[in-house]
């Protein structure tokens, strides 16, 4: 049996699955800030820092954060194995992606809990 370790999911089900549920969370964090700022007329900043003050819009955001990754990883994982044949490319193109989303995740931690 092959076994590709780079699929997020292990297989094309679960990276279905997950691709759905990240992009369920992703438009529920969208409607939910769009909803917001039209509520709240005069957004100021001690609105909007109050806003990210809170456990559960810090929990809330750090989860749409690692959506965001995991659905960005998989589209990247699919268009990498789709169109770049060559495996050593491929594999230094997803290497420098992996890099890249590590740092976006380590400084989205490091925002919302400095707020």
């Amino acid at each position: 049996m092959v076994i590709n370790a780079s699929s997020f999911g292990r297989s094309g089900v679960h990276d279905y699955i997950l691709l759905r549920a990240s992009a369920v969370i992703l438009a529920c964090y969208t409607i939910f800030i769009v909803g917001f700022i039209a509520c709240s007329a005069p957004l100021t900043f001690e609105i909007w820092s109050g806003l990210y003050s809170s456990l559960p819009m810090k929990v809330f955001t750090l989860i749409t954060l690692l959506a965001l990754l995991i659905h960005a990883w998989i589209g990247v994982w699919q268009v990498l194995t789709d169109y770049v044949k060559n495996t050593a490319l491929r594999g230094v193109l997803q290497f420098t992606f992996v890099l890249i989303a590590l740092s976006y995740a380590a400084s989205g931690i490091v925002i919302m809990w400095g707020v």
